[in-house]
């Protein structure tokens, strides 16, 4: 996963406004919404045993690890326009997206066998 210059701002920003200690931003996925799944976004206060850590521009990601196969090749935006701000998710796993914007149906990365370019 990686972060746009926008997104990486914004979690810098309120990471920086937190009254509590911040460890990263954790990125998920869930169950739910018209398409099948929702992406979510929290602080977390610290690392999860299993959880998946990347840092890129000044930012640490923490990923669920039940969300890895989901997210791998993703970008986090932060897109502003005239009535919403929000993150966005550039998924290559995405394969449709209900009306609204709020949920996705995302495919899994299969995982090949080792022996599987022999």
């Amino acid at each position: 996963m990686t972060l746009t210059e926008a997104a990486a701002e914004r979690v810098r920003s309120i990471i920086a406004r937190s009254e509590k200690p911040v460890a990263g931003l954790r990125v998920g996925v869930k169950n739910g919404g018209c398409a099948g799944m929702e992406y979510t976004v929290e602080f977390a206060e610290e690392a999860g045993r299993f959880d998946e850590v990347v840092e890129d521009k000044g930012v640490k990601v923490l990923i669920d690890p039940k969300a890895i196969l989901y997210l791998l090749g993703t970008e986090m935006d932060f897109k502003t326009d005239k009535f919403s701000a929000q993150f966005v998710f550039n998924n290559p796993n995405q394969t449709s997206a209900c009306g609204c914007g709020e949920s996705v149906a995302i495919t899994p990365v299969r995982s090949e066998p080792a022996d599987a370019h022999a």
